[in-house]
């Protein structure tokens, strides 16, 4: 039976943050969940299964980095989009909440008017991403065939390896995102890949050089990572 909702967990130790969220949330016909600590946001994620977890970074005991890291990591709950809700507004805080796998990062204080738009934007995002992962993607001549695990341009095949195409595939399907090395990392093998980001440079020039014309679409955000831009 299709859900009439969303179902949001929102995970904050301030009860009057808990009580403003969960009640702008319903005033926009959202499922709330609500809990106070770490342990208990796992236990929520794992039974309920919500579409969105909105996330306070300064817990007692497990904190809001650890519960998003063990959450991305676990096959059952990596899908769930979470957005991360936090007094830690610095930029290498930003960066570390984001190379765990969260989706966007909100500073306190903050508005519920702009959580809201947050929220219904990472819930369309989503929905078209599930309605948009085509077996076949293809820019200009270059066509990637994911099932077949295979990159041609101009129906020549080029001889990838594992990562290469796994690292292609995840910056062609998101053009102009920029993911850093780490996310990278997580994307293509999963938190336990020992591999640093030095390998992950060698891999993208690899795969440059292997594109040829195309690798130019391949972009380095100096300081950040990697995009795929469809624009030259």
């Amino acid at each position: 039976m299709a859900k009439n909702k969303n179902h949001i967990l929102v995970v904050d130790d301030e009860k009057e943050i808990l009580e403003l969220i969960q009640f702008n949330l319903e005033q926009n016909n959202f499922k709330v969940t609500t809990v106070k600590t770490g342990e208990a946001a796992l236990k929520k994620a794992r039974n309920l299964e919500p579409d969105l977890i909105v996330l306070d970074l300064m817990l007692p005991g497990i904190d809001g980095l650890d519960v998003c890291r063990i959450l991305k990591s676990d096959k059952e709950t990596e899908d769930i989009s979470v957005i991360m809700l936090t007094a830690k507004g610095s930029e290498e805080d930003i960066v570390k909440g984001l190379e765990l796998g969260a989706d966007d990062y909100l500073t306190k204080p903050f508005s519920p008017k702009v959580l809201i738009a947050r929220i219904q934007a990472q819930i369309r995002r989503n929905s078209k991403k599930k309605k948009d992962d085509p077996e076949i993607i293809k820019f200009q001549e270059l066509k990637i065939h994911r099932g077949k695990r295979e990159v041609s341009i101009n129906d020549d095949i080029l001889e990838l390896t594992y990562t290469e195409f796994q690292i292609l595939h995840l910056l062609i399907t998101n053009p102009g995102w920029v993911y850093t090395r780490n996310q990278i990392i997580e994307a293509i093998r999963g938190d336990n890949y020992p591999v640093t980001d030095r390998s992950i440079d060698f891999q993208i020039v690899g795969l440059r050089k292997k594109l040829k014309d195309y690798g130019k679409y391949i972009s380095t955000v100096r300081g950040v990572g990697y995009r795929f831009k469809d624009i030259i």
